[in-house]
């Protein structure tokens, strides 16, 4: 692959991403580009599937024609895009990656065959996903909330929402790190899929007020019921006293996937500790944003902010990287915060 312009995978991927632009950085150098570039692709599929300024038919129709553009088969539409989105998308970071969607397509079609093969694997699951999730949530305010039905829609949408990226990146690591070669490679796929359920689960715990209230509830509606209760009631605040058991539930549930998470980390050689920091300081963040969660007084109210500060981060990365190197210490630091969550 030939490098990126040096933009692509420095100022706009930071700006539109914090935290995995930290993960990013610390990689060996010949995972970054193709690791990079599948974030960026990435994001702008879910630019295209969240531009509620654009009906939802035609964000199904520009996801497909993308899915198209990696499969080789859209006969290189992918301008259309960029001119029907550019203008109602208005994060700026997120509209200027749309307009060089083209330049990152370019630059996935000028991957290694394998890496390229691994990324449009990626990335036709995730859009998979996203089409999913335009179909379940129909609405886009609380007038039309939807719920996802069981436990098991909620394990599925995690997984296609960032279970998969666990699959990705140990393949991606597989490939190119000789040092791996020791690795069981479907017991550490079937963890890094753990791994990302357990990040996104830390996002739906995190954000349940905000995402009600554009029509999502990703509680299992069953569940909901079996405590007398239903996705609508949650948009009061009050409703908080019914639902505890459920999110204690699943608190712990995402807790047993970090533990997943933990140990894929662990198993990476120490020689590796590029690696190894970026598999740990998601974690780590997450185990605090974690902490946080189980701690707010009350997660369905949206005056509720559950963030950990930049400083708290880079502290993160400062203490960890002198702790990388050993299983023991790096173990013992993360069963501290684990420990800090109330359950």
């Amino acid at each position: 692959m030939r490098p990126p312009p040096a933009d692509l995978l420095t100022t706009i991927l930071k700006r539109v991403s914090r935290s995995f632009f930290l993960s990013l950085a610390i990689l060996p150098r010949r995972l970054r580009s193709p690791m990079g570039l599948a974030y960026l692709l990435a994001r702008a599929a879910d630019t295209i599937a969240d531009t509620r300024l654009v009906p939802r038919a035609d964000r199904r129709k520009y996801l497909e024609l993308l899915r198209g553009e990696l499969r080789g088969d859209a006969g290189g539409r992918v301008r259309e895009i960029a001119e029907a989105l550019t203008g109602a998308q208005q994060n700026p970071a997120e509209r200027e990656l749309l307009a060089r969607l083209e330049e990152c397509l370019a630059l996935f079609r000028g991957l290694d065959e394998g890496d390229r093969d691994r990324v449009r694997r990626l990335l036709l699951t995730l859009t998979q996903g996203m089409l999913m999730d335009l179909e379940i949530f129909p609405g886009e305010d609380e007038g039309r909330l939807a719920a996802l039905e069981t436990r098991m829609d909620l394990d599925r949408y995690t997984y296609f929402v960032a279970g998969c990226v666990g699959e990705f990146w140990t393949d991606m690591h597989l490939a190119h790190r000789p040092a791996l070669a020791g690795w069981e490679t479907e017991t550490m796929r079937a963890r890094g899929v753990r791994f990302g359920q357990g990040l996104q689960m830390t996002n739906v715990l995190r954000d349940l007020a905000r995402d009600l209230r554009i029509g999502r509830c990703y509680l299992p509606r069953d569940e909901l019921s079996a405590l007398g209760t239903t996705p609508e009631a949650l948009l009061e605040p009050a409703a908080i006293t019914k639902v505890r058991p459920l999110l204690r539930d699943l608190l712990a549930l995402t807790l047993r996937h970090y533990d997943e998470g933990w140990a894929y980390t662990l198993a990476v050689p120490r020689r590796e500790w590029r690696l190894r920091l970026a598999c740990a300081w998601p974690l780590l963040i997450g185990l605090r944003t974690l902490a946080l969660v189980a701690r707010a007084d009350n997660l369905l109210d949206p005056g509720v902010t559950v963030k950990i500060s930049r400083p708290a981060v880079y502290a993160i990365v400062l203490r960890s990287a002198a702790l990388a190197w050993s299983n023991t210490a790096l173990g013992a630091h993360a069963g501290r915060l684990r420990r800090r969550i109330p359950t």
